[in-house]
């Protein structure tokens, strides 16, 4: 059955977002520099915290300065994360509303402690909040902090009264922008789904944003299954490509298809559902797949074997047609993507040790800036020299502490717009 909804070729002029490929030219994009949040990682805290190593803030800052200096350097505005939510809570009123539901959402249920955390944020100005609220509290600096309450006596051991956010340089996975609209997302943590609360409040009331008729195809407020960025990918203006992984639910696909596909103001058609091993090696889909040129894609070749693709369209009454792919992954791509030809890139070349040892540091994540052209980590080495072999433009970084927060240049950005192909 075909679809029934007719669809534009253009997006709303009124929204501030334009995202229709994975490749188009990046003219917009989000970042957050990593801060002091990262200082707040101990050895005992890493699987809490969602992390394999303590990188050394002072080189991942260097680090992500050259990310963004070679974004800036090839005409890409470079917007950051917590200068937009700084000036989103100057309102008094916003202020007081972000802080209560971050609270909410970092689980801190004692009245006492919610007070004092309150009264040691009251005389902060608006960047300091937003950076200590980023960084974590511990509660060594909050002089009177004292367990008054049950929950707060059962954790007087623990350092922090505010867990830190040190994933939140990983950009990519809070949000989504699809064609002119985003996925607010509810991600699979705790530890990771305050991340989310910035964009909520930064799209809802900072004055560049809060006008704007901004659609969601997903909405961490009404829809309570998991879905990360790091899984949405947009192959062309008519087909996308959603992960099923380790963070994502498929229910939480089937939501974002059928708001996308039944959307007569969106040109997309077709959702491709990659289900992949759900491991922390492959933690979402650009961990092992990501797009860099009209037909040309990396891929760890680890999980082309357990790959599973199916496509989702608009059928009738509002219902999907889901039909499970039985097809090479390089013949599925040909056909919804109009290509006569594809070529799927392996990360080292498919070398079993150099391609496990660079897959580790995110060889197949790449941030296409144009066709062709990508942003990687310089240390995977032998994985550039293929891309090189294969004509792609590469635009290497340094990156001996970024990666170890498990993810590559794709992770570390959300573009806002990009030039429709």
């Amino acid at each position: 059955m075909g679809t029934t909804v007719k669809k534009r070729e253009t997006n709303v002029d009124n929204r501030p977002f334009n995202v229709t490929s994975e490749i188009g030219n990046l003219k917009k994009v989000l970042l957050h520099r990593p801060g002091l949040e990262v200082e707040n990682l101990t050895p005992e805290l890493l699987d809490r915290l969602l992390f394999d190593d303590i990188p050394y803030l002072d080189i991942a800052q260097k680090e992500h300065d050259a990310f963004a200096k070679v974004l800036k350097d090839n005409g890409v505005e470079v917007v950051y994360l917590e200068d937009l939510a700084a000036e989103t809570v100057e309102m008094s009123k916003v202020r007081s509303e972000f802080i209560n539901q971050f609270l909410d959402d970092a689980g801190v249920r004692g009245e006492s402690s919610r007070e004092i955390l309150k009264e040691y944020f009251a005389d902060m100005d608006e960047e300091t909040l937003i950076h200590t609220l980023i960084a974590g509290v511990r509660k060594k600096d909050i002089p009177d902090f004292s367990a008054s309450s049950l929950s707060d006596k059962i954790d007087t051991n623990y350092p922090f009264a505010l867990d830190p956010m040190p994933n939140l340089y990983f950009t990519r996975d809070p949000f989504a922008t699809i064609g002119s609209g985003i996925t607010l997302n509810n991600m699979r943590t705790q530890v990771r789904n305050r991340e989310t609360i910035f964009a909520e409040f930064i799209f809802k009331y900072h004055p560049e944003f809060k006008e704007a008729d901004i659609p969601y195809w997903f909405d961490r407020n009404q829809d309570s299954t998991s879905i990360e960025g790091g899984d949405e990918l947009i192959l062309n203006k008519h087909t996308l490509a959603i992960g099923i992984s380790q963070r994502t639910d498929a229910e939480s696909v089937e939501t974002v298809a059928k708001r996308l596909l039944f959307n007569e103001e969106e040109p997309f058609e077709r959702v491709l559902a990659f289900k992949i091993p759900e491991k922390r090696a492959f933690m979402h889909l650009d961990t092992v797949f990501t797009m860099i040129d009209y037909d040309k894609f990396t891929i760890h070749s680890g999980v082309e074997g357990p790959l599973k693709v199916y496509s989702m369209t608009a059928g009738k009454d509002g219902e999907l047609n889901i039909v499970e792919e039985q097809d090479r992954l390089e013949n599925i791509l040909k056909k919804y993507l109009g290509l006569e030809d594809v070529t799927l890139i392996r990360c080292a070349g498919g070398d079993r040790i150099d391609a496990g040892r660079e897959q580790w540091s995110d060889g197949s994540n790449t941030l296409a800036i144009a066709p062709g052209e990508v942003v990687v980590y310089s240390r995977n080495h032998k994985t550039n020299e293929v891309l090189r072999e294969h004509g792609i433009k590469l635009h290497e970084i340094p990156s001996s502490e970024l990666s170890r927060g498990r993810g590559g240049p794709r992770c570390m950005s959300m573009p806002l717009v990009r030039e429709n192909l």
